[in-house]
């Protein structure tokens, strides 16, 4: 589900996006110290952006370092470390391993099971070191298992699910940011749900699997509605952003938040367009 809260790349100055890759090296590097190349594997876009949220929020002191990776062999990259590129990491790893567990309850995918299980050690420490985070985690989990047993047409319901869990990861402690942060989770997350249930409409009518979109699919004008209802998101999603006080890293924050996160929509709709118009093309013929 996750992948979708990054940046776009062509609009970024040069020396902003060499920054946002230090922040991506430090948080992968951070999952290879503290869990090994399996915890390494699980790194995402999404975790990238908490890791400069949160850092640029509380302005906390910040190592640069320089490392060798598998990715990039020969040379040493630019890497950025503090305690929030270390939580950001610690909740991927989580994220990533509920993800594959709910991968294989689902739809009993053995290289998620087997992932997984490879994994468990680590999300052991993080639990004992996060509880309300896991907690977050594990509920959602079984919430949104309710919701697509239901069949459930709310998409406030199965979006809000996943709004719900992230808002509580986006928080790392009560202080007087902690409901800007937790509302624009809250808003992320549901424009995740809504853009990836979006992406996979036509893979989940086939299988059969639970897509609040499918109801909805038939109406007049439905992919401006859905357009729509993405666009309500990303603006709440915006608005909580902009409460923070936030001046370090702003402009890749909002370069994420007003651009970035509409990559695969813009690449999914370029396609259907295509497809629609190679279609006419050979009705015509």
């Amino acid at each position: 589900m996750f992948g979708y809260v990054t940046i776009n790349k062509e609009e970024l100055k040069l020396k902003d996006y060499q920054k946002y890759q230090a922040f991506y090296c430090g948080v992968c590097q951070e999952l290879k110290e503290s869990f090994g190349q399996s915890g390494r594997l699980t790194l995402t876009y999404d975790m990238t952006f908490l890791a400069i949220l949160l850092t640029s929020l509380y302005e906390t002191e910040t190592d640069r370092q320089e490392h060798f990776c598998a990715v990039h062999p020969m040379k040493k990259h630019p890497c950025l470390r503090n305690e929030y590129i270390s939580y950001a990491a610690n909740m991927n790893l989580l994220l990533a391993y509920y993800n594959l567990m709910d991968d294989w309850e689902d739809e009993k995918k053995k290289t998620s099971y087997t992932a997984a299980k490879l994994l468990s050690k680590s999300v052991r420490k993080v639990s004992e070191k996060y509880p309300r985070q896991t907690q977050a985690v594990q509920n959602y989990l079984k919430k949104i298992h309710e919701c697509e047993k239901e069949n459930s047409r709310d998409l406030d319901l199965a979006s809000g699910l996943t709004g719900e869990v992230l808002g509580e990861l986006y928080v790392t402690q009560d202080d007087i940011w902690s409901d800007d942060l937790r509302e624009l989770g809250f808003y992320v997350g549901k424009f995740i749900y809504l853009m990836d249930a979006f992406e996979d409409l036509d893979k989940d009518k086939k299988s059969g699997n639970y897509n609040p979109f499918k109801f909805i699919e038939d109406t007049e004008d439905f992919q401006k509605t859905a357009e729509e209802i993405l666009k309500m998101m990303a603006a709440s999603a915006s608005r909580a952003f902009e409460r923070l006080p936030i001046i370090e890293n702003v402009d890749i924050l909002r370069n994420i938040l007003y651009i970035g996160i509409w990559t695969k929509y813009d690449t999914l709709t370029t396609s259907k367009e295509k497809n629609m118009s190679q279609n006419s093309g050979h009705e015509e013929k």
